[in-house]
């Protein structure tokens, strides 16, 4: 609980660097808490300093200033921390005896704002090699991680992927650093072009388990990757890469630009290995494409997100976590800007959807004024954190929620079977852990705040409702949507990546 708690509580209060400075708009976030609040329940300095070494192991920076005096210099080191190297979050505890303590004014050394992050990049002969190995590769390919996002490198990366004619394929949180629509994403074939691969460039991506630790069998025993990152620790977890490229992945990827400058190649677009993944990529759109235009009720996750991808605003900021929600979502719903996508992350921690969403919302309001932030959640990712419903209504954030409500996590069951249940024994020995309570009526939750509220069970109602939220930019909105409760993803090519029933 302490760890989904600290990663609610960070994602709440990200917005916080991007207000700094332009520059520090490139930054993860710094979190500040004041000592004694009262949801903390914790009382005492022994207490806190607790607190700062736990977050510790969250965080790239973790402390408490001693005195006010010592303020100045533990924010710009929290900012610099936070933005330097491999973007990361910070952590610092104000005490709350501070907000009223007076000092001599003279006595406070203010720090002016820090540098710009250095730019560091790859060694020459490394840039070479790989730029080799992709020239020699049969079937290539380019997984863009949220790295690359952070690394503000979409132009570069767009450039390469368009001067050499190669394939790629976005992470989540990497979608939008070249657009979802561009010819060139393979997302709609991602398992085939994940194990086919022989030569896989990752941008900022890592080997973890989104990725299935780059072993077989959803690799090629002997494919060769190419690590791009900024952080050295990361280069050679779980696989030994063919070659490592460690440095800013912008300059990075300039560099490789560089290199087939000098000696211009392209990937041919008519091989055999575009032939393979543009056969599995209309296949798999084909097949998402006729659930989505199934007509009988309750609805299902493709026709849910087919109607919501049909009025998104291309810039619009999407939040997504849950289970099948976030999964099913992120290959529905498309992201043509870089930074425009929050998910629960290498982590899948739950209850940090609300939090983004707060924060994106500010970030916007602030930057770009008229931008909307979508908050797609399933319905048990909702529980984890719906109050902060009072917090966007509280602050009059024109968020619109989509809670795709299927009555429990994964799978659950309907009204009238919930009630045969209950004939036998009581709840809480009759019904499965995985199920909530039938039809409802999160949407209940934002008008009780004052918000709009809306009940939909048919590709109607869902229409509708989303086109009155996004026309309303003066208050939140949350779209209960039902669905199967049995509803699942489309069959996969492998067991692993379909889930079996409950």
């Amino acid at each position: 609980m302490f760890k989904s708690w600290c990663s609610f509580f960070v994602g709440l209060l990200c917005s916080f660097c991007y207000w700094i400075s332009d520059r520090q708009a490139r930054s993860m976030p710094c979190g500040f808490w004041p000592r004694s609040h009262p949801r903390l329940g914790w009382y005492g300095k022994c207490k806190h300093e607790l607190l700062v070494e736990a977050c510790r192991l969250y965080s790239k920076f973790s402390a408490r200033p001693s005195s006010i005096e010592a303020i100045p210099t533990i924010i710009e080191k929290a900012v610099r921390s936070s933005i330097y190297g491999r973007p990361g979050a910070c952590y610092v505890d104000i005490p709350a005896d501070f907000v009223n303590l007076e000092v001599n004014a003279n006595s406070i050394k203010y720090v002016e704002c820090c540098m710009p992050p250095p730019v560091s990049m790859a060694e020459t002969s490394a840039v070479r090699m790989a730029a080799s190995v992709i020239r020699n590769a049969k079937q290539p390919l380019l997984v863009i991680g949220k790295g690359a996002a952070y690394a503000r490198a979409e132009e570069s990366i767009r450039k390469l992927v368009e001067q050499c004619k190669l394939p790629f394929l976005p992470t989540p949180m990497g979608k939008g650093v070249v657009p979802d629509n561009h010819p060139n994403c393979v997302r709609a074939a991602r398992s085939r072009a994940l194990q086919f691969a022989d030569v896989i460039v990752l941008f900022g991506a890592r080997l973890n388990w989104i990725l299935h630790f780059g072993l077989p069998p959803r690799y090629q025993p002997d494919v060769k990757f190419i690590q791009v990152d900024i952080c050295a620790e990361e280069l050679g977890n779980n696989v030994r890469p063919a070659v490592t490229l460690l440095g800013d992945i912008n300059a990075v990827t300039k560099q490789l630009l560089e290199q087939f400058d000098k000696t211009p190649w392209q990937y041919p677009p008519e091989s055999t290995w575009w032939k393979t993944l543009r056969e599995k990529m209309k296949s798999n759109e084909a097949a998402s494409k006729e659930l989505a235009s199934k007509i009988s009720l309750p609805m299902n996750y493709y026709t849910v997100f087919y109607h919501v991808q049909e009025q998104l605003p291309r810039d619009c900021f999407v939040v997504s976590e849950g289970a099948n929600t976030m999964d099913i979502g992120r290959t529905v719903l498309q992201n043509y800007l870089p930074r425009h996508r929050l998910d629960a992350g290498t982590f899948g921690t739950m209850g940090v959807g609300l939090g983004f969403a707060i924060a994106a919302a500010l970030v916007a309001k602030d930057r770009h004024p008229g931008q909307r932030v979508i908050c797609v959640e399933g319905d048990s990712a909702f529980g984890f954190s719906g109050m902060e419903v009072e917090t966007i209504c509280r602050y009059n954030l024109p968020i619109i929620l989509l809670v795709v409500n299927n009555n429990g996590i994964y799978q659950g069951v309907d009204a009238s079977s919930w009630k045969e249940m209950l004939n036998f024994r009581e709840a809480a020995a009759m019904a499965p852990p995985f199920c909530l309570l039938p039809n409802s009526h999160y949407e209940q939750v934002m008008t009780a705040f004052g918000g709009n509220g809306y009940f939909v069970q048919t590709p109607e109602e869902l229409r509708k409702s989303l086109r009155q939220s996004l026309a309303d930019t003066a208050k939140p909105s949350l779209i209960n949507i039902m669905i199967e409760p049995q509803a699942m993803r489309k069959a996969q090519d492998f067991h692993w990546l379909t889930r079996s029933n409950m």
